[in-house]
């Protein structure tokens, strides 16, 4: 992933601590796209406006998380969105980090396995890229955060200002794909 460090600085605000000299480093990939890869249109937003997409959350797997990770969180942000300013396109929080990912499909709502919080348009479900047409590629940063936070301490409802709030001191570390999709 080659990101200027503005553009990190902007995703992720809160500080990612790196694993100890005797541990692999924590990882995240997905089977839907690879990192700095196309975003499959199966993730793409449903509207043709959008190409007709099916709207479906990406696989995620992850790997080597920090000791005493209770918690895990995730966000989909497109800095390139919003006219510049960013879109929020998906927050899922209160997932089990003894699970070791999320099937494709199966993230988009609150469920058992984890909660979803608020896009930017407001609702609390995963929205898929829809950049304008004609825009160049948009790039989609989706951040796998391990907390020290236990399972369900997360209220629902949050917004990407109110999850950065709360996790504040409570990121134990992060890492990052970033998928692009244009049409």
């Amino acid at each position: 992933m080659n990101l200027k460090p503005w553009l990190f600085a902007a995703l992720l605000p809160c500080t990612a601590m790196a694993a100890g000299p005797d541990s692999a480093a924590l990882s995240v990939s997905s089977s839907s796209f690879t990192d700095g890869g196309v975003i499959a249109l199966q993730q793409v937003g449903q509207d043709p406006a959008c190409g007709a997409g099916e709207e479906r959350t990406p696989q995620l797997s992850w790997k080597n998380l920090p000791a005493g990770t209770q918690s895990l969180a995730l966000v989909m942000f497109d800095p390139d969105g919003g006219k510049g300013i960013g879109v929020v396109h998906w927050l899922a929080y209160n997932i089990d980090p003894q699970s070791d990912g999320l099937e494709e499909g199966k993230g988009g709502l609150t469920s058992k396995a984890l909660m979803v919080g608020r896009n930017s348009r407001g609702t609390m479900a995963y929205r898929g890229p829809c950049p304008p047409a004609g825009d160049k590629p948009h790039h989609y940063a989706l951040t796998l955060i391990a907390t020290d936070l236990p399972l369900g301490t997360l209220p629902e409802g949050l917004d990407r200002s109110g999850l950065m709030e709360l996790l504040q001191g409570h990121a134990l570390g992060a890492q990052s794909l970033v998928g692009r999709y244009g049409h």
